[in-house]
């Protein structure tokens, strides 16, 4: 039995993981916390949880709790992630895991001292049809990818948030980001994951173009990765009325499309005219039940459970910030940026 902690009680711990652990035998939600206590206290009598806290420095202080989920505003991932870490909890951070690649680089060390274990929540890797594009694509049969467009947009986080438009996600101070820490780094992580290849330059443009924000509501980033692929990655909260998340992968001997057809999840078209249909289970959706079975749970508490740990680790999260922030100074100074691994 894993004895987990959530902090943070907003709408990605009540919509995901919070129903997640809930579903399994072998875990216990000790303790939830919220700086709105009201909130936290609804939540816990939910969930089922023992106890309700204001501060994660109480619920950390719970010496039976094992594990927790850090689901608190991107600016208090790396402060919050450490603090556990150093309590010598196993940690679940939403993404993105910093709001700097200095952030981001303290978690995975400390992780590493303390001996436990740090996993990123990019769901986008445990789709089926994510599943299935990653294992056609590992075969090798549409040989050498040559481009990609890749992209992530809704309506925005005021239709989803428990805060609407009042909700921290607007806010630069507490985001640090905004379309590009919300989604962005969704498909940063995705397409290195999916073409087993790192991202070496990126140029990009990001703007405010209808939110009433300080952060971006739109972007789009040009990726070379080191195996020579040219592609981009849209993210967007201006995608009315329907969201839009889909991957289009261009190799020597065909194309991949995930998320492009209603009924077919996953296409794969040959260059002899044949075409693979995949009709398999729908995209995870920000829609009403869209947030729950999403594999990021299961996988956190077995890979704990077992000891294995997990496949998608602090460095993983740290590569796709820094996807992420090239984007934002390459929009910034108006420039190429070419990335220079330093983890």
């Amino acid at each position: 039995m894993l004895k987990v902690g959530v902090i943070g009680c907003g709408a990605i711990a009540q919509r995901r993981h919070l129903p997640e652990y809930s579903k399994r035998s072998d875990v216990e939600i000790v303790a939830v916390c919220d700086f709105n206590l009201e909130r936290a206290k609804e939540v816990a009598q939910t969930f089922g949880a023992k106890f309700a806290f204001q501060t994660h420095q109480e619920l950390l202080a719970c010496e039976e709790i094992e594990a927790v989920s850090v689901c608190a505003p991107n600016f208090l991932h790396a402060s919050i992630t450490l603090d556990a870490i150093h309590a010598g909890k196993h940690v679940l951070c939403e993404k993105p895991m910093a709001t700097s690649l200095e952030e981001a680089k303290s978690m995975v060390d400390a992780a590493s001292e303390k001996g436990v274990k740090l996993m990123i929540g990019h769901s986008q890797r445990f789709m089926p049809v994510h599943l299935k594009a990653k294992e056609i694509l590992d075969e090798g049969k549409l040989g050498k990818v040559l481009s990609f467009q890749t992209t992530f947009g809704h309506s925005g986080p005021e239709n989803w948030s428990v805060d609407g438009s009042k909700s921290w996600f607007f806010n630069q101070d507490e985001a640090f980001a905004g379309v590009l820490g919300d989604l962005g780094v969704h498909k940063a992580d995705l397409i290195r994951w999916l073409l087993n290849d790192e991202v070496s330059e990126v140029s990009a443009m990001y703007g405010t173009l209808h939110k009433n924000t300080n952060v971006d509501d739109h972007a789009v980033i040009t990726i070379k990765t080191h195996k020579g692929a040219i592609g981009t990655l849209t993210a967007s909260w201006t995608y009315y009325p329907n969201e839009n998340n889909s991957t289009i992968i261009y190799c020597e001997k065909g194309t991949l499309k995930i998320g492009t057809d209603d009924k077919f999840g996953l296409i794969v078209e040959h260059l002899n005219k044949h075409r693979e249909l995949y009709e398999m289970d729908k995209m995870q959706t920000n829609e009403a039940g869209g947030q729950t079975d999403s594999g990021i749970i299961d996988h956190f508490v077995e890979g704990i459970l077992s000891g294995q740990g997990h496949s998608i680790t602090g460095i993983d999260g740290y590569k796709a910030l820094e996807i992420v922030l090239a984007g934002i100074h390459a929009a910034n100074e108006k420039k190429n940026i070419s990335l220079i691994a330093t983890i």
